[in-house]
């Protein structure tokens, strides 16, 4: 098996769940990882539903109603959407 070949399986993932504030995705090697919603404007101003209508891939998450694919390379590198604004500050 190749390294290339390797780290595909250990960053297989294996379970995903999406909120109204984060992705979180277990990878098959056992890590957990979690990016902010905000991060992916399309999953951020989609509905509970369609957030929740995803699909598992080699290396990746596909959303097929919103035509969205999250790589696990790209969250793990800490990739955003280039239109991503972090939200506002609460005013203190």
């Amino acid at each position: 098996m190749s390294s290339l070949d390797s780290d595909i399986d250990a960053n297989r993932p294996m379970e995903a769940t999406c909120d109204e504030t984060g992705l979180r995705v277990s990878l098959a090697d056992g890590r957990v990882i979690m990016t902010p919603l905000w991060w992916y404007p399309s999953l951020l101003h989609a509905s509970p539903a369609q957030r929740s209508h995803m699909q598992l891939m080699v290396t990746g998450i596909h959303w097929p109603q919103l035509d969205e694919d999250i790589s696990i390379a790209g969250m793990l590198k800490g990739w955003k959407h280039p239109d991503a604004q972090p939200p506002a500050e609460a005013a203190e």
